[in-house]
């Protein structure tokens, strides 16, 4: 063999092993990615996993409404899903169904609540309040939850009325979830004379009503409603009635009294 066939020769087992160092490398640069890739995906998933459980615990806690529906004080109605005003032997009687978040709510408050009031402290009108949770539904959050059952609270200690209006003038933008907030709707209470005590606190932040609020939302949805207000003199929905007024529905009631 020729010395220059040798060179040939060993020059190509060089390149061969060098080749399949390169390969060995390679190789254990690919598993090395492998299995650092699998370390992040998993860190990734528990990571991931440990967020949701975490927010899990944190809605269950804010909208736990496990348990049976407590009604509040003199509830009326099928299942006592309804929260009377005024006296029972007014022959006119108002159904409202209505959410604290919602600003057409708000709105219905602001114009017709003078005329609501002036005619059940007549004794003409009786009006029936449902309270629903729609905006929770469509928006998110627990706002109108957590304030109907401070309401709710409030009827217990014989201050609907009065924290009902205050609610209402202190409602935040539709997309302000301010009312999830029981450190506000407590605060709110002492705008009402006697209303903030500790039988009310613990009302609200145990979510006494929590059930029945979710019970009478769900009345609201089996009845077909799907808005609010929804607001019934009889059986006409007057807020539905464009071409209803304070006036027109002082007009209505009197005149049902009279009959």
């Amino acid at each position: 063999m020729s010395e220059n066939n040798r060179d040939v020769k060993r020059n190509a087992r060089e390149r061969l092993a060098v080749e399949r160092e390169k390969q060995k490398a390679a190789e254990k640069r690919r598993r090395a990615l492998i299995v650092g890739a699998s370390v992040v995906c998993v860190l990734a998933l528990a990571a991931v996993v440990g967020v949701l459980a975490a927010n899990s615990g944190k809605e269950t806690k804010k909208t736990d409404t496990a348990g049976p529906a407590v009604s509040p004080s003199g509830a009326t109605g099928k299942d006592g899903l309804a929260i009377p005003v005024g006296k029972d032997g007014a022959k006119s009687t108002l159904t409202v169904w209505e959410d604290f978040r919602c600003p057409a709510c708000q709105a219905f408050e602001a114009m017709y609540r003078p005329t609501i009031h002036e005619l059940v402290d007549a004794g003409q009108l009786k009006v029936e309040y449902h309270l629903v949770t729609l905006i929770d539904g469509n928006l998110g959050g627990s706002g109108s939850l957590r304030a109907a059952n401070a309401a709710a609270c409030a009827q217990d200690a014989g201050k609907f009325t009065e924290y009902h209006d205050v609610l209402y003038e202190n409602q935040p933008t539709e997309t302000d979830d301010a009312f999830a907030d029981n450190a506000k709707l407590i605060e709110l209470a002492g705008k009402v004379d006697g209303l903030d005590t500790p039988a009310f606190r613990k009302c609200v932040n145990d979510g006494t009503h929590d059930s029945w609020v979710v019970k009478s939302n769900t009345a609201f949805q089996n009845n077909g409603l799907h808005s609010t207000p929804t607001v019934l003199l009889g059986a006409t929905n007057i807020y539905a009635d464009q071409t209803m007024t304070p006036a027109k529905l002082k007009q209505l009631v009197e005149a049902e009294n009279k009959s």
